[in-house]
C-alpha cells in the first residue's frame, strides 16, 4: 500500500547534501533537457500546423471545396443541378465553371495555362479570388467582350499588364480554306490576381464563362459545378452524400482527393518531426537513469537502514520512482509552459529577432509565405506531455529495481 512515507523520502532525496552536488547537477540537466525537448516539439509542431493552415487557405482560395462534373467532362442543365445541390445540407454555394488547357502568347512570349471560365458575381461564393485582385477589376469580365484575368507570375512570364491584348490558342481545331487550324481568340487583360501559390499564379487565367464556352465549343454546356461547404473538413463525407443523392452519371471530387499527395506529405513530415524531436526528449529522460543509479549508490546505507526498520522492497522502489517522476514532471511542466508561450507568440518573436539582427529568415523574394505562422493544437500539447512523462517513468524503473534488491547486510558491512 502506498504511504506518505515513500513520498516524503522520495521528495527528500531530490534535495541532496553538499557532498553530492554533482548528482544535483545531473538531475538539473536531465530536467532542463526534458523541458527543452518538450518546448521545441510543441513549438515546431505549432509552426508546422500554421504553415499547413496557411497553405490550405491559399489552395482553397482558388480551388473549390468540391466539384461536380460528369465522366464525359461536360455538364448539361447546370442551373437545375445547382439548385438541387445547394439545397443539400452543408452546401453553402455552387458556381459553374469551364476548364480547358490553352496556350497564351504576347509578342514573342508564350506560356501554357489552364483557362477557367467563371461567372462573375457567382464565383465569389465558391472562391476568394476577388480578394486577391492586385490590379484591375473582376467585374470587367463581361460576356462577349473577351476580357481575361491573369495570375501575377503568368503575367510576368508573358510581359503582360492590364490593358494588353493577348492571344489565347485552344486545342480545339477548325477546318478552313487553308486547312486545319487551331482555334484562337484575342483577349484583353482586365485584371491581375495573386493568391500566393505558384501553381495558380503561374498557370491559371480567368475569363467569362460564356467566352470560354465559345472558345472551347461547349455551346450551352459547362465543365461542372464548384461547391463551397460550411466546413472544409467535412468535404469527403458531403461528397459521398451528394453522390448517393444525385444517383446519376456524376463525378464528385473534393479538395482532399485533388490535393491528397500534398497534404499526405505534410502529415508525413509532421510525423517524422515528432519522432525526431521525441528522441531528444528520450535522451534527456534516460539521463534520469544515470542520476538515480548514482543516488542509489550514494544511499546504499540509507536503504539498508530503511530495510532493517521494516521497509519492504516495494517501498524502496517507490521512493526512487517518486524521485525520478518529480524530475520528469518538473521538466515536462517547464517545457509545456515554454512551448505554449513560444507557440502563441512566435509571430511576434520572429519579427523581433529579424529586426534586432537585421536578417530575414523567409525572404519574400524567395518564399510565398514570408512570415512564420503558428497554430497551437492542444492535442499536440497533451500528447507530448504524456510521452515525456511516460519516458520519465520508464527511466526510473531499472534504478528503482536495483535499489529494491539491495541487501542490508552487504550494504552495512563496510559502514
Amino acid at each position: 500500500m502506498f504511504r506518505p512515507l515513500e513520498l516524503f523520502i522520495g521528495l527528500r532525496y531530490t534535495h541532496t547534501k553538499r557532498r553530492t552536488h554533482f548528482i544535483s547537477f545531473i538531475s538539473l540537466t536531465s530536467m532542463l533537457g526534458i523541458a527543452l525537448g518538450v518546448m521545441a516539439l510543441i513549438t515546431v509542431l505549432s509552426v508546422m500546423n500554421g504553415f499547413e493552415k496557411e497553405l490550405r487557405s491559399r489552395i482553397l482560395g482558388m480551388a473549390s471545396h468540391a466539384t461536380v462534373t460528369t465522366f464525359g467532362g461536360t455538364l448539361e442543365d447546370w442551373e437545375g443541378l445547382a439548385q438541387t445541390v445547394t439545397g443539400e445540407p452543408h452546401v453553402v454555394a455552387a458556381a459553374p465553371y469551364v476548364r480547358g488547357e490553352t496556350m497564351l502568347s504576347l509578342g514573342k512570349q508564350t506560356s501554357g495555362a489552364i483557362l477557367r471560365g467563371v461567372l462573375p458575381g457567382v464565383e465569389d461564393g465558391v472562391s476568394d479570388v476577388v480578394n486577391h485582385i492586385i490590379d484591375g477589376d473582376i467585374n470587367l469580365l463581361r460576356t462577349g467582350e473577351y476580357g481575361i484575368i491573369l495570375g501575377r507570375e503568368l503575367a510576368v512570364a508573358l510581359g503582360a499588364g492590364v490593358g494588353d491584348a493577348i492571344t489565347v490558342v485552344s486545342p480545339q481545331i477548325r477546318v478552313g480554306p487553308t486547312g486545319i487550324m487551331p482555334r484562337l481568340r484575342r483577349f484583353t487583360v482586365v485584371a491581375l490576381f495573386e493568391v500566393g501559390m505558384f501553381e495558380y499564379d503561374r498557370g491559371v487565367a480567368l475569363v467569362h464563362i460564356d467566352d470560354a464556352a465559345r472558345l472551347l465549343r461547349l455551346q450551352d454546356s459547362v465543365t461542372g459545378l464548384r461547391l463551397r461547404l460550411d466546413d472544409v473538413f467535412d468535404a469527403p463525407t458531403v461528397s459521398r452524400q451528394l453522390y448517393d443523392r444525385l444517383q446519376g452519371d456524376y463525378l464528385i471530387e473534393d479538395w482532399t482527393r485533388r490535393h491528397a499527395n500534398f497534404f499526405r506529405a505534410v502529415k508525413t513530415e509532421k510525423r517524422v518531426m515528432f519522432i525526431i524531436l521525441t528522441l531528444i526528449v528520450a535522451v534527456a529522460a534516460f539521463n534520469i537513469v544515470s542520476t538515480l543509479i548514482m543516488v542509489v549508490t550514494d544511499k546504499r546505507a540509507d536503504i539498508a537502514i530503511l530495510r532493517t526498520l521494516g521497509a519492504s522492497p516495494r517501498s524502496i522502489m517507490l521512493i526512487f520512482i517518486i524521485q525520478g517522476v518529480v524530475i520528469g514532471v518538473l521538466g515536462t511542466a517547464l517545457g509545456v509552459a515554454g512551448g505554449i508561450t513560444l507557440a502563441l507568440n512566435i509571430e511576434t518573436i520572429v519579427p523581433a529577432i529579424e529586426s534586432f539582427f537585421n536578417v530575414q529568415f523567409l525572404s519574400a523574394d524567395v518564399y510565398y509565405i514570408s512570415d512564420v505562422p503558428s497554430e497551437l493544437h492542444w492535442d499536440d500539447v497533451w500528447r507530448m506531455a504524456s510521452v515525456a512523462l511516460g519516458l520519465s517513468l520508464l527511466a526510473t524503473l531499472y534504478p528503482a529495481w536495483r535499489a529494491a534488491r539491495t541487501h542490508p547486510a552487504e550494504a552495512l558491512r563496510y559502514e
